[in-house]
């Protein structure tokens, strides 16, 4: 049962922790924001989509905030009580540290409780959504993205160029597209005026162009026997894939594995797993087709007696230089064909580990969060019972400095996971093993009530030294 302490603590905390909760949910959406800028200027939108999208995002990014808050409240609490002297009267009365930390850590239980219950069934269906808006949003206006004079890259394989724009951004003037899929090849397009506009069913862009030329390059530039095409044309379709117009800052796309649960995550990472096994024996089926030497073993030694022969000048003498020549075509052939085939399934098979790696660092990341609730009120809780300071002012740089190395380090060992370096648990867990013992420390040195943060501690210790130092340099 709580009791008074339990209350007077809860009530405390509630308040700061609500506070820290909308900064940090506000902070991380405006990053959003920042970030999305470019892409939702000039895009007309409404104010009911406006509100539709600040709610989505400041849903998906309520995971991310729950331990910021944790951390920040944690500090500012005990700080408060610590300035005070609450903390020293209670400690008076014989209570311990870990007794008026238990209502909290309860408290931070159900708050893990609820972040994961939010990355598992409410972020899936966030992301989805979010990502279906930001599409929508994109190619509300796709021609606004192009600029007069500026040249626009970002749809693969194109650069656009335009001279003059409408007013209604969908009518433009003097065309330059410049196709980069051929390598070194000259492609280009010049048209007198378009318009660009959505198809109908929303997957593609097309873009009409009226009285121009294509002009188009063909065969290797080292060789003499290159073509060069120019044909004109009064009416000119240009069809662009929409994918290139998604925001892809974070790789977004209309299948992630953010918007999986953790069975769906499960259930998806086996199927990745059983077409690595089939890789495996796709390779060594390819491989023995090629080497049916293999198959032939003789157990049999046969001996021949030495006779008097003349030595042979060369081997290749006894076959005809028609069978030679022959072998080697064929052979030269095999292993040609071998390599694409083997170099083929090697890129497939790096694709599917690549994307084994993406689900298992989503699995993690849900329970991850979770647990970076526990991890950081270990930090917060004890830190702010050591610095005995409330207010806005050193809580706030404190936890900034925490979340700081918390978010790092969790960037940095995804990022390992996510290059094939680490395996998915040693990267994603990596910020909780290395923060933990932290934890405990700091809980260790607030138990025995540390003068870890103490100004005057080190002012005494120093003395000494500085007393040393003047004496010295008076002489």
């Amino acid at each position: 049962m709580f009791k008074k302490l339990d209350i007077l603590i809860l009530k405390a905390f509630i308040g700061p922790f609500l506070a820290a909760l909308t900064i940090s949910t506000f902070v991380l959406t405006m990053q959003f924001f920042w970030l999305y800028i470019d892409d939702l200027v000039g895009k007309g939108l409404d104010l009911l989509t406006i509100l539709e999208l600040v709610g989505l995002v400041s849903v998906s990014t309520f995971t991310t905030a729950l331990p910021l808050a944790l951390l920040f409240s944690s500090i500012m609490t005990f700080g408060n009580l610590g300035e005070s002297f609450e903390l020293i009267a209670i400690k008076a009365a014989g209570i311990p540290l870990i007794r008026f930390m238990r209502p909290l850590f309860i408290f931070t239980i159900f708050l893990a409780g609820i972040a994961f219950l939010f990355s598992n069934n409410i972020i899936p269906v966030t992301q989805m959504k979010l990502t279906n808006l930001k599409y929508e949003i994109i190619i509300a206006k796709p021609a606004i993205d192009l600029k007069e004079g500026i040249f626009y890259d970002k749809i693969d394989g194109y650069v656009i160029k335009l001279g003059k724009k409408e007013s209604n951004d969908s009518v433009m003037h003097n065309i330059t597209i410049f196709e980069k899929r051929f390598g070194l090849q000259d492609n280009l397009i010049m048209a007198e005026s378009g318009v660009m506009r959505v198809s109908p069913n929303k997957k593609f862009l097309e873009f009409v162009m009226y009285n121009g030329w294509r002009y188009q390059e063909r065969g290797a530039r080292s060789t003499t026997n290159t073509e060069f095409t120019r044909l004109y044309f009064k009416e000119y379709k240009k069809v662009f894939d929409l994918k290139s117009f998604q925001m892809n800052k974070n790789g977004d796309v209309l299948y992630d594995p953010k918007m999986l649960s953790v069975r769906q995550l499960s259930k998806a990472m086996d199927s990745l797993q059983n077409k690595d096994s089939f890789f495996i024996k796709k390779t060594n089926a390819d491989v023995a087709s090629y080497l049916k030497f293999m198959n032939f073993k003789d157990s049999n030694q046969l001996f021949i007696k030495k006779k008097n022969s003349k030595p042979l000048k060369s081997f290749d003498k006894l076959i005809p230089d028609s069978l030679i020549n022959s072998i080697q075509l064929t052979s030269g052939y095999q292993f040609s064909s071998l390599l694409y085939n083997l170099t083929a399934i090697s890129d497939t098979y790096k694709e599917n580990k690549k994307a084994n790696a993406l689900h298992g660092i989503e699995w993690h990341r849900k329970f991850t969060l979770s647990f970076a609730c526990f991890v950081l009120f270990l930090i917060g809780a004890p830190l702010g019972s050591i610095i005995r300071k409330g207010g806005l002012g050193t809580p706030l740089v404190l936890a900034i400095i925490f979340f700081v190395l918390f978010f790092l380090l969790n960037n940095f060992g995804e990022k390992l996971a996510k290059s094939g370096q680490w395996d998915v648990f040693s990267g994603m867990w990596m910020s909780s093993i290395i923060l933990i013992p932290v934890g405990l420390f700091l809980t260790y040195k607030a138990m025995r009530d540390s003068q870890l943060f103490n100004q005057e501690f080190y002012y005494r210790l120093l003395q000494p030294i500085k007393v040393t130092l003047q004496k010295y340099f008076k002489k």
